[in-house]
């Protein structure tokens, strides 16, 4: 029997805190690296704003006009309950989507570039994950 005052056996501790941080660092930097390689360039990384976060933005010069592309990282370190791109479910996106029209408003360069929404899926170790790119993952008038 577990009483409410007991610590949760499962704390979150500095270490596990920043064991997590490293390997969303090590996942993102692989990610950014496959993207690269693929012909993306950089704009930003872990761009912050209230309410939501953009993992990378790039741009995407191979398509007929250069596209922004806001892509979501995600982790798994085993494929069950659908993997990494299940995660990004209807809230996340307009989480996404907010972000990204905060980013579009400070960048008055990109305002009127076309733009989609990318999902790098990772499984497996951080230090060689296995990685998905899924390129227009969703939509900003998706359900949701």
């Amino acid at each position: 029997m577990r009483f409410p005052w007991a610590p949760s056996p499962r704390r979150v501790t500095v270490a596990t805190t920043l064991d997590r941080r490293a390997r969303g660092a090590l996942i993102e930097a692989a990610a950014r690296h496959h993207l690269l390689r693929s012909g993306l360039r950089d704009i930003a990384a872990n761009a912050n704003y209230r309410g939501g976060e953009l993992d990378l933005v790039m741009l995407d010069p191979t398509t007929r006009e250069p596209t922004v592309v806001f892509i979501e990282v995600r982790y798994r370190s085993h494929g069950g309950f659908g993997g990494g791109a299940a995660t990004v479910d209807a809230r996340k996106r307009r989480k996404l989507v907010h972000a990204a029209q905060l980013f579009l408003a400070g960048h008055p360069s990109l305002r009127h570039a076309p733009c989609r929404f990318d999902v790098v899926t990772a499984q497996g170790e951080p230090q060689a994950p296995n990685l998905e790119w899924l390129r227009d993952a969703f939509r900003t008038d998706d359900d949701g």
